[in-house]
């Protein structure tokens, strides 16, 4: 199933107009024609199956046939992570997260931090794009670029996490998580955070928690995280 997106789809909408670049792509390269079905998603939890009325290169339109709505994930994760110096890879964690099953994600300024600068446009349709592929219909949350002061002292969340790599003690993401529920996990730059970080972390009531035993680059980390989540509570 080839699925697409478009934010402004509602329950009650009946007909759908795709804009050009899409019209195109589904004309020319998916070689769809009148009376063909396709499926968009609002990224709101529902699916939209319709059927093609005018298949034209600069304007395809469909007639909206019936809805099914997909359950949510079982549990709430929010991961907030310092972008990578290589952009690259922070958006390879966009792409695999939201494959794996995530809910919101805050790329985090830090006191280490290499990147202070993200493209906000390019990351959400990297995220759509991973959404449409693995064909889910809740589109994860992206946040603007935060400082880590600012987060941690406005930052709500059920249970609270900070990863990190420095040699006190240190609880199992595993072993701590709680199943069904709210979770925030912090994630540090390639310096890792500083300890004034990680001890205004503590301030705040952030758990402090280990991935493993191997030293994880920050992409690395934070999908070990998302998996780690997912693990428990699908199981």
């Amino acid at each position: 199933m080839q699925l697409f997106y478009n934010s402004d789809i509602e329950l009650l909408t009946k007909t759908y107009s795709f804009p050009r670049d899409e019209s195109k792509h589904i004309v020319r390269v998916l070689r769809k024609q009148e009376g063909d079905t396709l499926h968009i998603t609002n990224g709101k939890g529902y699916i939209f199956k319709g059927t093609i009325t005018a298949a034209g290169q600069n304007k395809c339109i469909i007639e909206i046939k019936s809805f099914e709505q997909q359950a949510p994930l079982p549990y709430y994760l929010h991961l907030a992570v310092a972008p990578t110096k290589s952009n690259d890879r922070f958006e390879w964690f966009l792409e695999k997260a939201t494959e794996i099953g995530i809910s919101e994600i805050t790329p985090l300024l830090c006191d280490h931090s290499e990147r202070k600068v993200i493209k906000q446009e390019r990351f959400e349709k990297i995220i759509q794009s991973a959404m449409k592929q693995s064909l889910q219909a809740h589109l994860p949350k992206l946040n603007p670029l935060a400082s880590f002061k600012d987060f941690i002292n406005d930052a709500s969340c059920e249970h609270k996490f900070i990863a990190h790599c420095e040699p006190t003690k240190k609880n199992k993401l595993s072993h701590s998580a709680a199943l069904k529920k709210k979770v925030l996990v912090l994630i540090g730059p390639e310096g890792d955070f500083s300890p004034e970080e990680i001890s205004s972390a503590a301030e705040n009531k952030y758990i402090a928690v280990t991935l493993g035993s191997q030293r994880l680059r920050t992409e690395t980390a934070a999908i070990t995280a998302c998996q780690l989540i997912s693990f428990l509570n699908d199981n």
